[in-house]
């Protein structure tokens, strides 16, 4: 008999029409899944295979918009979800009324995996975990349309102990000899202990069930710095276990994340994972693709479109899409960048919000902005070779390689919100939603008089959903944004040469630092923000609270634009 090995993970909801819906599933061997609902909706679908394991991508047809139905899952006619012993609601799938009238989206980054219940969490309650009690405990609490998970969903670098002696054992028995470090992951193999651990909690499962999910990958789901730099990407790619585990990287991130991002005509025209169905075990068409993916980043493309209702998602690759060569150094190439801007006016008229889904922030404190863009300016060589040199040492140290380090890309991106936002159809908000940075604030930037957009524009951050930030991060971005940091910004501009960007901003909210969730409630033109933190606060087994009795504590609810 077929066992469930990974999920259901409810990930694409039709907002077009309300009737269908994706499910992925990981099995133990191949079989046939099957999605089935009371109501006779339901979907099935074949395993395929990569690198000895089994998935499956079940489209769900039949939905009635505007309800909420409850699924079971099959593996060759018998049922493996719900889990046998479950004490947990049943998922389920939302659907959303046609034409929809708004849309409730919750994002964030950063989530290292939560230890046994059984271990003491060093880095305090996941705030997923407790989400996901609070939604077990009542079943009919308002909960979001959408989780974006903003990069991060694993560390492939910073594996837990449990992991570290997975690994060891692993490839002792594998034999594999592998030179990667023991700490980190070596190839897919390896990698799908990661997502075992990450999603493999019983409530977070049903969470995942029944909160569709939108995906981007950050650096750590490969490794810490990823494409920082050309010189970077020399010395990874002559280091001997490198190449696997980019490919892993590449593969596993392909079946456990962005294959769920598609909706089904896309996946209909996707040619690999045709031809992965097509070939059974698709291991050798997949691992071409990646292949592929790595020696030429621009040959694919991991950005895509979510659109609900009237609420525009566009979720960014700023990892594998970037142009490193110093002298045109850009955060997305020029095929990206045209695609990012086409897709942002197209059929504007239909829409009231537009979400720029980016793992990185685009706009920093003042004073981390002038730093990155002065050194890389630094790196190009504007103040010779031993200053290069130096820049290149601090940008991997310092973790500079957010939008501010690529000066002609944060200059379009500002160039194509405010166009989007200076339109004669401009939408009530321009958000750019991002993470990575371990904390969270709110940030709105200003244009030259006469140049403001009629939309409300704001950058909102949030991270982590759980993980730590060292103190001296901390203090750096609480200093950061103080008029001496500013100065000390601007000194070092004009030592790289470099010029004062088009647009000023200022922070609006925050910093705050927690494991934590921001929530946008988006109605017609009205829009609402929400951050919650997860607070260990409470009294262990407290019905409809995390791990140790974690519960989600109110940090802000903010209105931000109000109908006209």
């Amino acid at each position: 008999m077929a066992g469930l090995r990974l999920g259901p993970l409810l990930r694409h909801v039709d907002w077009e029409s309300g009737t269908s819906a994706t499910v992925w599933v990981e099995t133990d061997r191949a079989c046939t899944a099957e999605v089935r609902c009371p109501d006779g909706a339901g979907g099935t679908a074949p395993t395929f295979r990569v690198c000895g394991h089994h998935y499956a991508l079940v489209v769900v047809t039949g939905l009635t918009p505007g309800s909420v139905t409850p699924y079971e899952v099959l593996l060759d006619g018998e049922r493996v979800w719900p889990l046998a012993d479950s004490t947990l609601p049943p998922s389920t799938l939302r659907t959303p009324s046609v034409p929809a009238t708004g849309a409730v989206v919750a994002f964030g980054s950063c989530r290292w995996a939560a230890p046994p219940v059984s271990e003491r969490d060093p880095v305090g309650p996941d705030v997923l975990d407790t989400l996901a009690a609070r939604l077990a405990a009542d079943p009919e609490a308002a909960r979001p349309d959408v989780l974006l998970l903003l990069g991060d969903q694993v560390y492939a670098d910073e594996t837990s102990a449990g992991t570290r002696a997975w690994i060891a054992r692993h490839r002792q028995t594998a034999g594999t000899g592998s030179a990667a470090p023991p700490d980190q992951v070596a190839d897919y193999e390896e990698y799908t202990r990661l997502y075992d651990e990450s999603w493999g909690d019983p409530e977070l499962r049903r969470l995942l069930s029944t909160v569709p999910s939108c995906m981007i990958f950050d650096d750590h789901d490969v490794i810490d710095d990823w494409n920082t730099s050309a010189a970077w990407v020399a010395e990874m790619r002559a280091t001997p276990w490198w190449h696997e585990r980019i490919i892993g990287g590449l593969m596993s991130y392909w079946v456990y994340q962005h294959l769920g991002n598609l909706s089904p005509a896309e996946l209909a025209e996707d040619e690999v994972y045709t031809a992965v169905l097509a070939a059974g075990d698709g291991t050798e068409v997949l691992r071409a693709f990646a292949e592929r993916a790595e020696s030429d980043p621009a040959a694919v493309r991991w950005s895509y479109r979510r659109d609900f209702g009237r609420t525009r998602l566009l979720m960014v690759d700023t990892r594998a899409a970037r142009v490193l060569e110093e002298r045109h150094r850009a955060m997305l190439d020029a095929e990206e960048a045209a695609w990012l801007r086409t897709q942002a006016f197209d059929g504007l008229d239909g829409v009231d919000h537009l979400l720029v889904g980016t793992s990185l922030p685009w706009l920093l404190p003042p004073m981390v902005h002038f730093a990155e863009g002065w050194h890389a300016a630094l790196c190009r060589g504007e103040r010779g070779p031993r200053w290069a040199r130096f820049g290149e040492w601090l940008r991997r140290k310092a973790d500079l390689e957010h939008w501010p380090a690529f000066p002609s890309s944060f200059a379009r991106l500002a160039e194509t919100v405010a166009e989007v936002g200076r339109s004669e159809t401009a939408p009530a908000t321009v958000c750019v939603l991002s993470g990575d940075v371990h904390h969270a604030y709110v940030a709105e930037p200003a244009w030259p008089a006469g140049q403001q957009p009629r939309s409300r524009v704001f950058q909102f951050t949030c991270s982590p959903l759980h993980n730590s930030v060292p103190a001296t991060m901390r203090a750096g971005f609480l200093l950061g944004w103080s008029r001496p940091a500013k100065l000390v910004g601007h000194l070092l501009a004009r030592h790289g040469r470099v010029a004062r960007p088009a647009i000023r901003w200022e922070r609006t909210g925050g910093p705050w630092f927690g494991n934590q969730l921001m929530t946008l409630t988006l109605r017609g033109r009205t829009a609402r923000l929400r951050l919650e933190e997860a607070s260990a606060g409470a009294k262990r087994g407290r019905r409809g609270t995390g791990r140790a009795g974690a519960r989600l504590v109110g940090v802000i609810d903010r209105t931000l634009t109000e109908e006209r």
